[in-house]
């Protein structure tokens, strides 16, 4: 599990193509010991498995299912990415809960100043755009962020100064891809009102549920 607060910004250093999965190298400032086989990092909110540890870099692999619902596909050697160690259980909950699963991806379509922020605007598809709330909480390249407002199929966010500077965010471009994981409360929530289409909530339903007792 994450918490979204980006833990340093890494630079990809090597990409081999595989058949079946694609194996990153990136390059870190994470101290030596921090990261070790088999830890699981946020690499621009998608969870990765280390699997070979170097002299300041780390690899890890993703496999085809993974490139196809998010961004790694389209990153090259060079290119900068969010990264955070898996929290540990007694360290601080800075962020929200994010479980690295990133549920797809959106489009940049507006980026413009507010003062000393920058306000961004996001297309989403439909399926997405149900488990936004305003005001909620949102991954964006794992960085945990606020939803400012949320209107059909695009919702914004505002970027304060310190996390434009400990983050990859305004490197981005419009139209530019990002991956997103939704809030997981709003998941359940979701998927609890989706098994709940065309059922009415009556006293039997609240009182199998535990919502009310029975006399």
């Amino acid at each position: 599990m994450f918490t979204g607060i980006i833990e340093d910004v890494g630079t990809i250093a090597a990409i081999e193509k595989k058949s079946g999965s694609w194996v990153f190298v990136i390059k870190t400032a994470f101290e030596a010991g921090t990261v070790r086989e088999g830890d699981s990092v946020s690499v621009d909110g998608v969870c990765l498995t280390t699997t070979k540890i170097g002299n300041g870099t780390f690899g890890a692999d993703a496999s085809l299912e993974t490139l196809r619902l998010t961004t790694l596909k389209d990153k090259a050697v060079g290119q900068r990415v969010n990264l955070e160690r898996a929290m540990a259980v007694d360290g601080r909950f800075g962020g929200h809960i994010v479980t690295g699963h990133v549920d797809g991806t959106g489009v940049i379509s507006d980026m413009r100043s507010e003062g000393d922020s920058i306000r961004i605007t996001i297309e989403i598809s439909s399926e997405l755009a149900r488990s936004i709330v305003k005001k909620g909480s949102v991954a964006i390249d794992g960085i945990s962020l606020t939803v400012n407002d949320q209107s059909d199929n695009k919702f914004t966010i505002n970027i304060i100064p310190y996390t434009a500077s400990r983050t990859t965010i305004l490197e981005k471009n419009q139209r530019d891809k990002i991956n997103i994981e939704t809030d997981i409360i709003g998941k359940y929530v979701d998927s609890f009102l989706k098994k709940r289409e065309g059922k009415k909530l009556d006293i039997d339903f609240l009182s199998r549920h535990g919502f009310i007792k029975g006399e």
